[in-house]
């Protein structure tokens, strides 16, 4: 499953449904949590489920569910029941345990779907960011956020004056796109909250695709297409990739090889096989 973007929509708001499936985002998370207010979780399971049943198209649907253990989760599911999104986004997650336990209540519920969870909204979160593994079966990826946490342990902010992540904030993304490597399932990067400013979208999506992620969230139909362009690998980086792998297809034996005037090896490889696997090629 291709998962480039993924466009947050209030799921209060089906008025928006249309507009975001037609963004060209991968995937819309219908939003039951934090975008809607609790006099509206109702109305928002209501619509979510009319979306869910009515012909899907080729956006995915995924569903931002309350936190587990919640009697807005509890609700959250039985309104679920029965059905098939294509994936339930996980809020305040705490590692493998925290998905093991949705997998259950999934499987009461007759909700057959993977799990997205956001994996640093608690403190106690961080130090779970390596048990993912233990839970690959049951995910669609590994995500973060950097909204939940200051908040939770006092912070002002998790960012510089200047948009820059601060510190603990870029350990907490480091561990999250480490973690969902470890865990073998896609890292997606967070949200880019600054809606006007195009071009520090951009060098934040081709950041975090530079840095390993994969795809990436988005709070606006029109961050689609520059998050689309950020995640897709480039004819330049296609061609590259495809003589790498043609020279070792040529040279099964040897450990390294000149291409294009430099030195590869077997991570170089690797990495034009990744590439190629998600610009949609064979390797």
């Amino acid at each position: 499953m291709r998962l480039r973007s993924l466009l947050f929509v209030p799921g209060d708001r089906p008025d928006r449904f249309d507009r975001a499936a037609a963004s060209g985002a991968d995937a819309l998370i219908l939003d039951l949590e934090d975008s809607v207010a609790a006099s509206a979780k109702a109305a928002a399971r209501a619509a979510v489920v009319e979306r869910l049943l009515a012909p899907r198209g080729e956006v995915r649907l995924f569903v931002r569910i309350n936190p587990l253990d919640t009697p807005l989760e509890e609700q959250d599911l039985a309104a679920l029941a029965g059905l098939s999104p294509d994936a339930i986004l996980l809020p305040k997650a705490e590692g493998a345990v925290s998905v093991h336990r949705l997998a259950q209540c999934l499987a009461a519920s007759q909700i057959d779907a993977p799990i997205l969870p956001i994996a640093t909204e608690t403190p106690a979160a961080i130090f779970q960011l390596g048990s993912y593994a233990l839970a690959h079966a049951h995910l669609i990826g590994l995500t973060w956020g950097a909204e939940d946490l200051p908040a939770a342990i006092g912070a002002a902010s998790s960012r510089e004056e200047d948009g820059r992540y601060t510190p603990p904030y870029e350990m907490v993304r480091s561990l999250t796109l480490f973690g969902a490597h470890a865990a073998g399932v896609p890292a997606i990067e967070t949200v880019y909250p600054a809606l006007r400013d195009r071009d520090g979208l951009n060098a934040y999506a081709r950041r975090a695709a530079r840095d390993g992620f994969t795809g990436m969230m988005a709070i606006h139909p029109d961050q689609i297409a520059i998050i689309n362009a950020a995640f897709t690998p480039d004819a330049d980086q296609i061609a590259q990739a495809r003589r790498i792998v043609t020279a070792f297809a040529a040279a099964p034996g040897a450990g390294a090889l000149q291409v294009d005037g430099r030195m590869v090896d077997a991570p170089h490889l690797k990495q034009a096989r990744h590439l190629l696997d998600r610009a949609g090629y064979p390797a």
